[in-house]
């Protein structure tokens, strides 16, 4: 490795969520004339998109053997394989990489460790061989601005989040009118996923805490333009330096594709290209999400009640014993000239683009939200996990969505879908809303923002 370059390693946690903004950072940092190591494990690997062959020079995977462990299923290498409940010995798995670790960054010079809030012993044994490290959240900057430092806000406040409740409303040192919170069903989900110990032996809030307070600064996936006010909070409560790199838009698809996933998309593009421009909702919730039966069942019917074109990408759950089970019977049938349903892998990003596409309706993660507002389209929120709550409420209080209503206890109905779904495609509400998106695809879309701007300080603040 020629010690002319700077040599970055990357580490981040075992989900496609926190691994492909990574991947995109490794890939912007080596067009930046940067070294960077990207450390997984042999399938997630696989898995990731292609380094482009100009950059091979520049860019390697490392592979690290994930440990087995009990409860962790056979084979499973990121929180995709597996359900919720099972992120724990996955994150008890990662924890063993301890050892391969140490061994890798010591073996050759590292200027830098960028990694994920997870692996809280890597930053000790960063710190141990007095290896600077930089903290990349994956998380939106509203997010980080509403839960604050891990200890404390300065020299008085304590630790704030004490119960469910108080994550219901924003915090005190949010002094603007704000209506990023959870709704209780969620902050009892959160509170219990984020604060209470697991299987793992260590809290994620734990985790989180240790490698903030080991780094250098906070590096976060954003941009004063769309949240600009979060940005200054984060910026003054935060202890370490908070940097923006931009939003990171996707660059043209990169995802290894096999002969069947080419032949079902050819047929998803013939379709689109037979409908009226922005008149389909594209429905898609991620890797992440675990849709239960009831749940993919409700969308269903109110897919179905909306009467409008639709295109829905959805994995085939783990509780369908086939794929005519994932679904209500007579449901394709039923749907048939509204939609179609793409079971299994779908080019989400050429969807997106695709000019009959007008709106979407998904969970609201942060990446998901960068990669469909850079079309400018209309969104429909059904938040479900982790911040996706946070997210959601941002949108709605921007103009940029309509949130599905829920009960009390989370659940959702068919008719709630359609009531949303239509007030955003349809109803009056929907020129607003287009309005809004599309004032918004200005700057999401905007690679030199993003790359040219944001990323090159960072690249800077690298090689000072």
């Amino acid at each position: 490795m020629a010690r002319d370059l700077l040599h970055v390693v990357m580490f981040p946690w075992l989900a496609f969520g926190h691994m492909i903004p990574f991947f995109q950072l490794a890939i912007a940092l080596a067009k930046a004339g940067i070294q960077v190591s990207f450390i997984s494990t042999p399938k997630n690997i696989q898995r990731l998109p292609s380094i482009p062959s100009e950059l091979e020079p520049l860019l390697q995977f490392v592979k690290f053997q994930l440990p087995f462990v009990d409860g962790l299923p056979r084979g499973a290498e990121a929180t995709v394989d597996i359900t919720m409940e099972e992120n724990q010995f996955l994150k008890k798995s990662y924890d063993l990489l301890e050892i391969q670790f140490k061994k890798f960054i010591t073996c050759q010079p590292v200027d830098w460790i960028i990694q994920d809030f997870a692996a809280y012993w890597a930053a000790e044994i960063a710190e141990e061989l007095s290896i600077p490290q930089i903290m990349f959240s994956v998380f939106s900057t509203a997010v980080l601005a509403f839960f604050g430092p891990p200890v404390s806000i300065g020299k008085t406040v304590k630790v704030h989040w004490t119960t469910p409740e108080s994550l219901t409303m924003p915090p005190k040192w949010i002094t603007f009118p704000s209506t990023v919170a959870f709704r209780q069903h969620e902050a009892n989900a959160f509170f219990a996923q984020a604060f209470q110990t697991n299987e793992s032996g260590i809290p994620d809030s734990d985790r989180g805490a240790k490698v903030l307070q080991a780094s250098k600064a906070l590096v976060v996936r954003s941009c004063k333009e769309y949240e600009g006010d979060y940005l200054n909070v984060a910026k003054k409560i935060y202890l370490q330096p908070v940097i923006p790199i931009g939003l990171l838009p996707p660059l043209p698809q990169l995802k290894k594709s096999d002969n069947n996933e080419i032949e079902s998309s050819a047929e998803v593009f013939k379709w689109l290209d037979h409908q009226k421009d922005k008149s389909v909702v594209y429905v898609g919730f991620g890797s992440e999400v675990k849709l239960d039966r009831e749940q993919v069942y409700e969308i269903a019917i109110g897919l179905e009640l909306a009467n409008l074109p639709f295109l829905w990408a959805l994995r085939k759950p783990m509780w369908a014993v086939n794929e005519n089970d994932a679904l209500p019977s007579g449901f394709r049938s039923r749907t048939a000239h509204l939609g179609m349903v793409l079971l299994g892998w779908a080019p989400q990003l050429d969807i997106l683009a695709h000019p009959s596409v007008g709106g979407s309706m998904f969970h609201s993660g942060w990446g998901s939200i960068i990669e469909t507002l850079q079309h400018g389209h209309i969104l429909v929120v059904l938040p479900l996990v982790i911040d996706q709550g946070l997210n959601a409420r941002l949108l709605v209080e921007k103009g940029l969505a309509i949130e599905v209503e829920k009960s009390d206890d989370g659940t959702f109905n068919g008719e709630d879908i359609a009531k949303a779904l239509r007030k955003a495609m349809v109803n009056e509400e929907s020129e607003s809303l287009r309005f809004r998106a599309n004032e918004m695809r200005a700057v999401f879309s905007n690679q030199e923002l993003h790359y040219e701007v944001y990323m090159s300080k960072f690249v800077q603040y690298l090689k000072a």
